[in-house]
């Protein structure tokens, strides 16, 4: 029982609420014991900030020079991509999921279709959703509390934003400071509450690591847990190591490991908090490239993430170990990625080659199958494997930006651009490999520029300037049938013959025949090496659809995992969300159908799904809407 709550209203906080919204406006005071802690000190800080329950909300507030914002934390919405598209999948159209920087201004936004519904909510790029603009809400108050933060409905200050729910969770630097918040905000009251809580805490989590990570490029990098089967997830610790054996940063979960503060450890020798020398941290030896140690804080089970090149030059008696992840302990070919399917086994064999001929490689897929981590390893195999991978996504890019981010700009191309310019993805990637993931999207007027970067192989950036000399090796993706749009007028043929070279087309999850092993494959990339799904669940799974595909997948057994009962092994169907398990159990057609019925069944399920619209059901099925038009007059005839 809350502490402060009297007992009458435990059993219906939203009787408090009314209680404390009619009190505030009767006495101009927020009433103690009639809210949770954290919200009534929100509420105060609203007061306090001089705004009123019924104050006017202007869902079209956006702060000045938004490029230039966007351009200052594009590594952050680049390293957050994968994280927002899959909690989108997860709030479905009724919600959007956000990204804001430290001062609760949005970056971007995945899910909800509709933009009427965004703007609505006012969760466009550019708009500051502080406390001392909206009040109590899930993007200020989770910066300003520094901690996961729930907003459900009337919790919120303001009388015209109670009608949706928050759940955020703050995003931290290597040091500590709040950068960001990750917020999935929807319509209605939340049921169960806890449990999207702790998914969007993960994917904060997630998003934490890989920011680490990118911050701390020329130092050595380890990975430890008490656990072996937590490296590599989540809950790792990670320490940047310096040259001389010092500690230059450690992430949230390491000070927990080590029980002690960031402030205690930064500086200190890594020997004085391991208890062993830098060098005996790089000789550690144990297949599987983890090492184990006994440190003060008991048995850690390490692994090397980063070995800085300068470093046998600067230790030139020390071996390079053995568990460092270099190019030379690649596997020989790409086969172990493709499962059972040998069209995609004999691309991707052939996908290095083509890549060092010039020959440009176009992945199809549904969403989710895995077009991004095909082209990272087609790149990482191939000779210009150390050079760098470059990775753009045209759907996720708002189109009056696209242009500035693939070519660059000269300073004062135009107003609000970045003092001294901006170097564009193409020369971001000359000499390496350039990703442009959903291409099918780019806007036609761009096309035809694109078209021609390519044929001259140079590059000028907005504004004027010296053209560039470009080196570079082309992967794109799509999960839309290119022909089809090039037949409705939507995509240039040039263009799509110039992208063509190696067609790779990515199988949906529900024709692998790996599903087993796959989920064991993504169970160990979770730190969950070891956990099993019972017999139910592994039934359930067999005849499911998996519109999300491989991504899905993933983000269920994250799930799963999160919900794992200390000492649990084995997944059931209580690990399973309900909206999930529904779509599970939810009569489906016999295989005996032919597949003509079932495919008409399974549109028709997704239709339904979207309350029949068709834009969403499209996207889903990773079809065009024309596509999708055309087979539902096909199937019904």
């Amino acid at each position: 029982m809350h502490p402060k709550l009297h007992p009458t209203l435990v059993d219906d906080p939203q009787q408090g609420i009314r209680i404390a919204r009619n009190r505030l406006l009767e006495c101009g005071e927020v009433p103690s014991g009639l809210l949770r802690d954290e919200i009534e000190a929100s509420w105060r800080r609203s007061v306090g900030a001089g705004l009123s329950l019924r104050g006017p909300f202007d869902a079209d507030t956006r702060v000045a020079g938004l490029r230039e914002l966007l351009d200052a934390h594009q590594d952050l919405i680049q390293l957050a991509a994968p994280e927002m598209e899959q909690l989108s999948r997860q709030v479905g159209d009724s919600g959007v999921v956000v990204l804001a920087n430290a001062d609760a201004t949005i970056l971007t936004t995945e899910g909800c279709r509709e933009k009427s519904l965004r703007e609505r909510f006012g969760l466009v790029p550019g708009a500051c959703w502080s406390e001392q603009a909206r009040g109590t809400n899930g993007l200020g108050t989770a910066i300003v509390d520094a901690r996961p933060t729930l907003v459900n409905c009337s919790e919120h200050f303001l009388d015209s934003v109670t009608h949706f729910s928050c759940i955020s969770a703050p995003i931290c630097s290597a040091d500590g400071r709040v950068v960001a918040v990750l917020d999935m905000t929807r319509e209605g009251q939340l049921i169960q509450p806890q449990d999207s809580l702790g998914i969007v805490q993960l994917a904060a989590q997630s998003i934490e690591n890989r920011l680490f990570v990118s911050a701390s490029p020329d130092v050595l990098l380890l990975s430890f847990h008490s656990r072996r089967q937590y490296l590599g997830s989540v809950w790792h610790g990670l320490l940047a190591i310096s040259l001389d054996g010092r500690i230059k940063a450690l992430n949230e979960q390491a000070c927990q490991l080590l029980g002690a503060s960031r402030t205690r450890l930064v500086g200190r020798a890594v020997e004085e908090v391991l208890g062993e020398p830098l060098e005996t941290l790089l000789a550690l030896r144990l297949r599987d490239g983890v090492g184990s140690l006994q440190s003060r804080a008991g048995e850690l089970f390490c692994e090397m993430l980063q070995f800085p090149r300068a470093l046998p030059r600067l230790l030139p008696g020390l071996r390079q170990p053995a568990f460092n992840r270099t190019p030379a302990s690649r596997p020989a070919d790409l086969s172990h990625l493709a499962g059972g399917d040998a069209r995609l086994a004999r691309a991707l064999r052939i996908g290095p080659r083509a890549l060092m001929a010039d020959v440009p490689i176009l992945l199809n897929g549904e969403t989710g199958t895995g077009k991004e981590v095909i082209a990272r390893a087609l790149h990482a195999h191939s000779a210009r494997a150390a050079k760098p991978f470059v990775a753009v996504n045209c759907a996720a890019i708002p189109e009056g930006l696209i242009e500035s981010e693939l070519f660059g700009y000269r300073e004062g191309a135009f107003t609000g651009s970045r003092k001294g310019g901006m170097v564009g993805r193409f020369q971001q990637a000359n000499g390496g490999t350039l990703f442009l993931d959903e291409i099918g999207d780019m806007p036609v007027a761009l096309q035809a520029r694109l078209l021609r970067v390519l044929q001259e192989r140079c590059v000028a950036p907005l504004g004027g300037g010296e053209e560039v000399r470009l080196d570079i090796a082309l992967i794109c993706a799509t999960h839309h049938d290119l022909k089809q749009r090039v037949r409705d007028g939507e995509f240039r043929e040039d263009l799509f013959y110039r992208l063509n070279g190696v067609g790779v087309r990515l199988p949906a999850l529900r024709e692998r025949s790996d599903l087993d092993a796959l989920t064991a494959q993504l169970l160990s990339g979770l730190g969950a090496a070891g956990v099993t799904l019972d017999s139910e669940v592994q039934e359930l799974f067999s005849g499911y659809g998996w519109p999300g595909n491989i991504r899905q997948l993933e983000m269920v057994l994250r799930t799963a995992v999160a919900l794992l009962e200390p000492g649990e092994r084995c997944i059931g169907t209580d690990h399973l969300s309900d909206d999930f398990l529904d779509d599970l159990l939810a009569p489906r057609c016999s295989a005996a159908g032919s597949l003509k019925e079932n495919e008409l069944v399974q549109i028709r399920e997704v239709l339904a799904r979207h309350q029949g619209n068709i834009s969403a059901a499209a996207a889903t099925l990773g079809i065009s809407r024309a596509t999708l038009y055309r087979k539902l007059k096909q199937l019904e005839e």
